[in-house]
């Protein structure tokens, strides 16, 4: 009998599941968000998603847009899979989703975000997906060592230039 592949799906973030994704970023990131964070995620619509393994909340995702000098840009709040289910599949999954989201929207000039300098995991997986680190942000992180940052961007201009010529 063929064995089932896992199932990877993703859903809304809704305030009935909310503290699911609150429980979820205390595991897996080193700093705390705040009640607002929570609040604001509710109101991004398809920029926040829970991934699910098999039925069971193990990642996620919340973005929002910024303007920068005149450039829209996607900024990834939060990208994170529990230990045991990284190198799955779910991180590429959300990431999938958020560029699909921007590339359909067609207005975003990037997609942007903050990685602490020791994280050589998260380098490592956004560099796979075209991710450079364009800045070092000094002091970014509050109570946590480093306290550095690399601002990563993905550019998106290639990719609509491309499509339009």
């Amino acid at each position: 009998m063929p064995v089932a592949l896992p199932r990877i799906e993703l859903g809304d973030i809704t305030p009935h599941n909310i503290k699911q994704l609150k429980v979820l970023n205390q595991v897996v990131f080193p700093v705390t968000y705040n009640d607002k964070f929570y609040k604001d995620v509710l109101d991004v619509g398809e920029l926040a998603k829970l991934a699910f393994f098999n039925d069971i909340v193990v990642g996620a995702v919340c973005c929002r847009t910024d303007v920068q000098e005149g450039q829209r840009k996607l900024y990834i709040m939060t990208l994170g899979c529990l230990g045991p289910y990284r190198r799955c599949g779910v991180g590429k999954k959300l990431l999938d989703h958020v560029m699909k989201i921007a590339k359909d929207d067609g207005q975003y000039d990037s997609i942007f975000l903050h990685v602490q300098i020791s994280n050589d995991e998260a380098l490592a997986f956004y560099n796979k997906f075209g991710f450079k680190i364009m800045d070092t942000k000094q002091e970014y992180y509050k109570r946590i060592e480093p306290a550095d940052a690399y601002v990563l961007e993905k550019s998106l201009k290639e990719e609509k230039g491309q499509n339009e010529s």
